[in-house]
């Protein structure tokens, strides 16, 4: 398998509000950019729209580490949270419904095709490419302003 290393950003002008997300593919000495927008969201929906639009770029299986400034969606693939909200109906723990089921059945459909290692990086912290994406999410954003 092919490696590849992604970085992803989502960004949201009030939330819910206009949205951006961005993602940098970087695959040996190639990258690419990525990044898109949407009038009304949530930033929780533009972080993961990154995500899957960044693997739905790969044109076949890949061994994938994806860092991401987004504890929502590290933390619901890295703690097994979002498999038990599949397993039971999309219901959180407590009972409630899970949040953007559309997109989470989406991208576990992606999971399936690449091996994924989830990485968090605090945002805004200066690394380059979590910076980078989060300027072509602001970018996008900015567009519906």
């Amino acid at each position: 398998m092919k490696k590849v290393e992604i970085y992803t950003d989502g960004a949201c002008s009030g939330n819910p509000g206009p949205g951006g997300w961005g993602a940098v593919l970087v695959c040996g000495s190639k990258e690419l950019e990525l990044s898109g927008g949407e009038q009304n969201t949530t930033n929780n929906r533009m972080e993961m729209t990154a995500v899957i639009k960044a693997l739905q770029a790969l044109r076949y299986p890949c061994e994938v580490t994806l860092t991401t400034d987004s504890k929502y969606v590290c933390d619901s693939i890295n703690q097994g949270w979002v498999y038990s909200w599949q397993q039971n109906g999309w219901r959180k723990a407590d009972k409630k419904p899970a949040l953007n089921i559309d997109l989470w059945e989406q991208m576990l459909e992606l999971l399936d095709i690449h091996n994924v290692t989830f990485c968090w990086v605090k945002g805004h912290n200066g690394h380059p490419y979590n910076e980078r994406c989060d300027q072509l999410a602001v970018a996008e954003y900015q567009k519906w302003i």
